[in-house]
């Protein structure tokens, strides 16, 4: 498997290049270019910069997260083909710079939900908190504004364009089901198919985060079923997945371990996070440890370790720690402290495999 670490590019991340390059059995980065809005063809120039600065430091640009998908395309209606094609040509630039996966997603209006940005844990350090009842009861104008003013940096999938459309939106989306969802999403793969092909491009999709409904927002990638279905919906070897565990183990419906067994074939690219659950349906994103946690990253990593997995990983949100000032979830401390505890793990698995 490949180690990479997200980036959100010089200017916007606190985490210098540099620094990635540091972390051993650090191969690439995962990158975007996010001050773009959704549907906004890539510039060539851009796509070339950044590989420009990866290569300084002889990291690769092979993984995208994301290229969002504009809103239009998840609503099915008619302005969606100018952006599909946008996105054909995105995905054809992307390929002449020998990007190999796009990670992407089909969430509604928000690509991931948190009400706190620094949690206080008790340890002293901060991290990403969900707080289940907060969500349930405030209005989703509140919720953005509550998370884009709780950070300097610009927050991925909470750009302050969104804002502005937000009512017309969320009153499009009460006539969306879950079954128009993936209809139309079906569309959008079967559309992009010929180009993702054409440049040996995987598109793998990311699981909702949290992986259930959020103000009755319709949500479909959410449980093992689901991704059954989706992965049926164009069943050809472009069409994968972004498993994250800590996306899908924040539900404790979801067996990650049992879902990444069974898609292995179709993971292209893995996030490794685990989260703490509670009993009220609360959680908060923890250390990579497993005994920290409610997620089995042993068991995650043995299972990508007995597949030979050859595609692309890396650590999830981190905690921020050791008065780090960073992007929340993005700090670079607590990451590459993951990053040791998986090599750690492998190291240890591959030395069982020896014997």
């Amino acid at each position: 498997m490949k180690m990479t670490f997200r980036w959100y590019g010089k200017g916007n991340d606190s985490v210098k290049l540099s620094y990635i390059k540091q972390i051993p059995n650090t191969e690439g980065i995962v990158w975007a270019l996010h001050d773009l809005a959704a549907g906004e063809v890539w510039p060539m120039d851009r796509i070339l910069a950044v590989k420009k600065q990866a290569d300084e430091y002889g990291l690769n640009i092979d993984v995208v997260e994301s290229v969002n998908v504009h809103e239009s395309i998840k609503m099915g209606i008619d302005e969606r083909e100018v952006y599909i094609d946008n996105y054909i040509e995105t995905i054809n630039r992307l390929g002449k710079v020998g990007v190999k996966v796009i990670c992407y997603n089909f969430m509604p209006v928000f690509d991931w939900v948190r009400t706190e940005l620094f949690h206080e844990m008790p340890d002293g350090s901060t991290a990403l908190f969900f707080d289940k009842h907060t969500v349930e009861t405030i209005k989703a104008h509140d919720l953005f504004e509550l998370v884009s003013a709780n950070s300097n940096y610009t927050m991925a999938g909470w750009e302050p364009e969104r804002l502005k459309e937000l009512d017309v939106v969320l009153a499009t989306y009460k006539d969306i089901g879950v079954d128009d969802l993936f209809a139309n999403l079906k569309y959008f793969l079967e559309r992009i198919g010929p180009a993702c092909k054409a440049n040996d491009i995987k598109m793998a999709i990311h699981p909702d985060d949290p992986p259930f409904s959020i103000f009755n927002l319709p949500r479909i990638v959410t449980s093992k079923e689901n991704l059954d279905r989706l992965l049926k919906l164009v069943d050809e070897p472009y069409n994968g997945l972004t498993l994250c565990t800590g996306s899908l183990g924040s539900s404790a419906s979801n067996d990650v371990v049992d879902i990444i067994k069974t898609y292995m074939d179709r993971i292209y690219f893995a996030h490794i996070r685990n989260v703490k659950i509670y009993e009220n349906g609360d959680f908060v994103e923890t250390s990579h440890r497993t005994a920290d946690g409610s997620i089995d990253i042993l068991g995650v990593l043995k299972a990508y370790h007995e597949a030979d997995y050859q595609y692309y990983i890396r650590p999830d949100h981190g905690r921020h720690i050791w008065d780090e000032v960073c992007r929340p979830g993005y700090g670079l401390y607590d990451r590459a402290l993951g990053i040791m505890y998986m090599n750690g793990i492998l190291d240890t698995l591959d030395s069982l495999k020896k014997k």
